[in-house]
C-alpha cells in the first residue's frame, strides 16, 4: 500500500508559465508525481509559452524527456472532452491513450462534459456508451485506465457519476474522484469516496475555501481549482484513513491556483500520510 501527493499543473497557470517550467517548479516543490495537461492542435498560449497544456501533436517523448530531466513521474495525463460529442472524444481519447501509454502514465482522467443541448435525457448514456465502449478498446490494447471525473450535471451526484463508470463491462473504467467538486455538487465527499472505492484509480485532492463553500455549494457542478489541501472544507485526515482502512494505493494530485498553494498542500497532506502510513 502507497499513497502519493501529486500535482496537477494547474498550478502554475495564475503565472502563465509554460509546460516545461511548470514541472520544474513542481520538482523544486518536491513533488515526485505530477498530472500534465494536454490538447489538440495548436493554440496561441501554448504555442507562446504562456500556458501549461501540451499538444498531442508534439512527439510524447519530448514530455517524457522533460518529466525525467526533473525526476518526475506523470500519476496520470488530464484529458478532458465531452464523452457526450463522440464525433470530438473519441478520436481524442483513443489520442490521448497512446500518448499517457508513451509516457508512462496508466490513467487518463476524463469526464462527461458539458451535456448538448439536443441530446434527449435518455440519450445521453446510450452516447456516453458508444465513446467509452469504442476508446476503451484502445485503452485495454495499452493498458491505461480511462477515470471519469465527477465535474458536471450528470456525475456531479455519486449516483451519476457510477453509472456512467459502469456503461462497458471493462476493466479499464474506472473514476477519478475529485473531493471538491463532490462537495460542491452537493455530495458528502467521505460517503462518495466509500462508494467509488471499487473503482477508484486516481484522485484529484482539491479543497475547498470556506468563502466558496458558502457561495458556490450547490450551484455548480465543480471548479477548476481549489484552495491549499487542509485549509479549506475538506477534512484530509478523514480521506486518508478512508483510503487506508480500504488498502487503497495510488496518488492524490493536489488541484490548487498557486504555486504557495500547492508548496502548502504537499506540507498538510504528508503532516497526514506520513503518520498514517506508519500504522
Amino acid at each position: 500500500m502507497s499513497i502519493d501527493v501529486g500535482i496537477n499543473l494547474e498550478f502554475i497557470r495564475c503565472e502563465d508559465k509554460p509546460f516545461a517550467e511548470g514541472i520544474r517548479r513542481a520538482a523544486e516543490l518536491g513533488f515526485q508525481f505530477v498530472e500534465p495537461m494536454v490538447h489538440n492542435g495548436r493554440e496561441l498560449l501554448s504555442e507562446a509559452g504562456y500556458f501549461h497544456s501540451f499538444s498531442m501533436d508534439n512527439d510524447p517523448l519530448e514530455m517524457k524527456e522533460i518529466l525525467e530531466a526533473n525526476s518526475v513521474k506523470p500519476s496520470g495525463l488530464s484529458a478532458h472532452t465531452p464523452l457526450m460529442r463522440p464525433e470530438i472524444s473519441v478520436p481524442y481519447l483513443e489520442k490521448a491513450i497512446r500518448f499517457a501509454a508513451a509516457i508512462g502514465a496508466n490513467v487518463v482522467n476524463t469526464d462527461e462534459g458539458i451535456r448538448p443541448a439536443w441530446l434527449e435525457d435518455d440519450e445521453c448514456f446510450q452516447v456516453m456508451r458508444y465513446t467509452l465502449k469504442k476508446t476503451l478498446q484502445i485503452a485495454e490494447r495499452y493498458g491505461v485506465f480511462i477515470a471519469i471525473e465527477p465535474h458536471q450535471s450528470l456525475s456531479k451526484k455519486t449516483e451519476g457519476l457510477l453509472r456512467i463508470a459502469t456503461l462497458v463491462p471493462s476493466p479499464n473504467l474506472r473514476i477519478n474522484y475529485d473531493t471538491g467538486n463532490a462537495f460542491l455538487g452537493g455530495e458528502d465527499p467521505y460517503e462518495g469516496l466509500k462508494a467509488v472505492l471499487p473503482l477508484l484509480v486516481h484522485i484529484h485532492a482539491k479543497d475547498i475555501s470556506i468563502r466558496m463553500a458558502e457561495t458556490e455549494k450547490g450551484k455548480v457542478t465543480g471548479t477548476p481549482v481549489g484552495c491549499a489541501c487542509g485549509e479549506g472544507v475538506i477534512d484530509w485526515t478523514r480521506v486518508i484513513q478512508i483510503l487506508h482502512e480500504a488498502k487503497w494505493s495510488g496518488v492524490l494530485s493536489v488541484e490548487c491556483g498557486t504555486p504557495q498553494q500547492a508548496a502548502d498542500s504537499l506540507k498538510n497532506l504528508s503532516a497526514i500520510l506520513q503518520p498514517a502510513m506508519a500504522h
